[in-house]
């Protein structure tokens, strides 16, 4: 079903690896694992969900078509239950593929045939995206320990946006992030222009000339 490899070197992070090409899995898999990465792996869309539901991946790279639950199909999960950040790794690239990962919010999409040493930068790439526009109020303050850093904290307009929607929806910082993100992807916009929008909306709002 999966396998967990614990790296020799720092963990950078952990990340959930899907694809049904069992030679594919096992060698992005384990460069990933050289890299620097915790990785799980599984070679089905039904193991990919109760991987990601037990162990909570940092970042999911995923094939797109595969037997059963696609690709697709365990994204929707990531995005809407477990809050999770992903990539798309297939050998697929035709119109209709494309605008179906911009809809749901990939992080990026790297058409194969990739070699290992390709899909790391990239991985990397995306880990580093996913960490900042994930910076929220509450836990970057909780680092930052002083007021400077935790004003520089409040004048990003992603975490700003996020408490916008937590208040506004009632929600968990997940679930708003959640829904900033889809919004941004389903309207063609960067996450953090759509966080800016938010941030407007409401100032507009607040505004006496409103």
């Amino acid at each position: 079903m999966s396998a967990t490899y614990t790296p020799t070197t720092a963990r950078k992070g952990k990340i959930l690896v899907v694809d049904d090409d069992r030679l594919v899995l096992a060698t992005v898999t384990h460069g990933l694992s050289v890299a620097g990465y915790e990785v799980i792996d599984a070679d089905n869309g039904d193991d990919a969900i109760l991987l990601a539901r037990q162990h909570r991946p940092d970042l999911a790279l995923l094939d797109i078509r595969m037997e059963g639950k696609t690709g697709f199909d365990v994204a929707e999960y990531l995005r809407d239950v477990g809050h999770t950040p992903f990539v798309f790794l297939s050998a697929f690239s035709d119109e209709e593929t494309v605008a179906k990962v911009n809809e749901l919010g990939a992080l990026a999409y790297l058409v194969k045939p990739l070699e290992v040493g390709q899909i790391v930068p990239a991985v990397d790439a995306a880990f580093e995206r996913a960490r900042r526009e994930a910076m929220l109020p509450g836990a970057a303050m909780a680092a930052a320990g002083d007021a400077e850093d935790a004003a520089d904290v409040l004048a990003n307009p992603v975490g700003l946006a996020i408490g916008i929607l937590m208040h506004r929806f009632s929600q968990t910082r997940g679930e708003a992030f959640g829904r900033l993100r889809r919004h941004a992807a389903a309207e063609g916009r960067s996450l953090r222009t759509q966080a800016e929008r938010v941030v407007q909306a409401v100032e507009d709002l607040a505004s006496p000339e409103a």
